[in-house]
């Protein structure tokens, strides 16, 4: 890869700025200095320091992240925090966007990506990938619940969902399941509760797909996926 090309990508400035950059002689490989704009290097065999920076380079990046209450699922906002606003500054120069959405009251697993394929095959409706959350819901969940959500509920814009499966954690006034669907509609999980009349007092995601929750993690804090993790999300492409 070209020297000006692999710098830009990881964040050292456009195009124009890291050819500034190594004008300078700021930049080097295998402590040689850089005077060539279009040299090629191999970032994984060749070290390349920028002011006496190592640079780490990945094309890609897959971040897990416990999304915290509070934040919105957007890249950036004039008024409210985003799930942008939590990533280290060791990962602020990739162009991260969330996999999906999270309301700004849920909490729970969330993937940050630069890698937009990977993003569209976790998104997709054709691709049907499962996710999973655990809910607290205002009322009593029973048996006829869990078949109302198997056949697929109709929702208030007239749109009637794929089926769901509801498992029931404890039944009571207020009752604790889990719940795991195969689309992202708009507030999805609590519009169908309110269908048979129930309002979401607490939602967490805690899988999508294969991938599932650190729970490790607390809320707002974030790590780089496993290789496991990473096999995976690559295996969607």
């Amino acid at each position: 890869m070209r020297i000006d090309k692999l710098l830009a990508h990881a964040g050292y400035g456009t195009r124009k700025e890291v050819r500034q950059l190594i004008k300078t002689g700021a930049v080097t490989v295998d402590e040689k200095r850089v005077v060539k704009n279009n040299m090629h290097v191999n970032p994984s065999k060749e070290e390349i320091v920028v002011n006496g920076e190592i640079v780490t380079y990945e094309k890609y990046v897959y971040l897990m992240l416990h999304k915290p209450q509070g934040y919105i699922s957007a890249t950036v906002d004039d008024i409210e925090r985003t799930v942008i606003d939590l990533v280290p500054p060791e990962y602020d120069h990739y162009p991260l966007a969330p996999v999906g959405r999270l309301d700004k009251d849920t909490e729970g697993l969330l993937l940050l990506t630069n890698d937009g394929k990977v993003n569209h095959a976790l998104t997709s409706p054709k691709r049907n990938v499962v996710k999973t959350y655990v809910a607290i819901v205002d009322g009593l969940v029973t048996e006829e619940h869990i078949a109302i959500f198997a056949s697929g509920v109709i929702l208030d814009d007239g749109y009637k969902t794929k089926e769901a499966t509801l498992e029931i954690i404890k039944s009571g006034a207020q009752s604790e399941v889990m719940i795991s669907i195969t689309e992202g509609k708009y507030h999805q999980v609590k519009r169908m509760f309110k269908t048979i009349g129930m309002q979401v007092l607490y939602l967490k995601r805690i899988r999508m797909g294969e991938l599932q929750l650190d729970e490790s993690l607390r809320p707002g804090e974030i790590r780089l996926v496993t290789e496991d993790e990473k096999r995976y999300l690559l295996s969607l492409k």
